[in-house]
């Protein structure tokens, strides 16, 4: 019984959206959780919690509200960071775009800036219970309501990105953030991620960061 599932969703939006009970191409059904998110899925197909913080990607892609499908198209934004993010399922994200995801030995997030992956739970029920054990760290709660009680609610397909990266030294504070559509964002910081991939801990970086498209 997936408890802290049960206890995840009633603090969360409804569905965003419609259908449920949809298939998911056969390459997905290669990850050993993809039941476990079928599951999920099924039961609230898409969701936000913590006001936006947490964004959990539909089935499909409806209007501007993207779906797991494309959004693990390879030619996106998975593509840009090389071979940093293959072999994952990405299925939610963080109010700054950091990734959720399903590889072979259960829930990892992914850092969009390093493109690091960090285990974090065994299946779908033990990351809702982490999820809402720690969402403050976990979602970026506190920086997604400051920064909304200023500025208003993030649109669909956005989410709140560092003027300068976390991993150069950016603060976490809302006057750091700027709204950003989702796929410009990420592919963004795949150039980041590119050039910090060798770099030793604690060395000097100086970051090329690139024009948005």
């Amino acid at each position: 019984m997936s408890i802290f599932l049960e206890k995840l969703l009633p603090v969360c939006s409804g569905d965003i959206s419609s259908g449920k009970g949809q298939k998911l191409p056969a390459a997905f059904h290669d990850y050993p959780l993809i039941e476990d998110l079928i599951n999920l899925l099924n039961k609230r197909n898409g969701f936000y919690g913590f006001e936006s913080a947490l964004h959990v990607f539909p089935f499909q892609t409806d209007g501007e509200e993207i779906g797991l499908i494309d959004w693990n198209d390879n030619s996106l934004w998975i593509e840009c960071y090389d071979d940093l993010a293959r072999n994952a399922l990405f299925f939610a994200e963080d109010v700054f775009g950091g990734q959720f995801c399903i590889k072979q030995k259960g829930i990892y997030s992914f850092d969009p800036e390093t493109g690091a992956f960090e285990y974090l739970a065994r299946d779908i029920n033990e990351w809702c219970k982490i999820i809402m054990e720690d969402y403050d760290v976990l979602t970026g709660y506190p920086l997604a309501n400051a920064w909304q009680k200023k500025h208003g609610p993030i649109p669909v397909g956005y989410r709140l990105v560092p003027k300068v990266p976390f991993v150069a030294g950016g603060e976490y504070e809302p006057d750091n953030l700027y709204l950003e559509k989702s796929t410009v964002a990420i592919k963004a910081r795949a150039n980041i991620a590119l050039q910090i991939r060798d770099v030793p801990d604690g060395s000097n970086i100086q970051l090329r960061l690139i024009d948005k498209d």
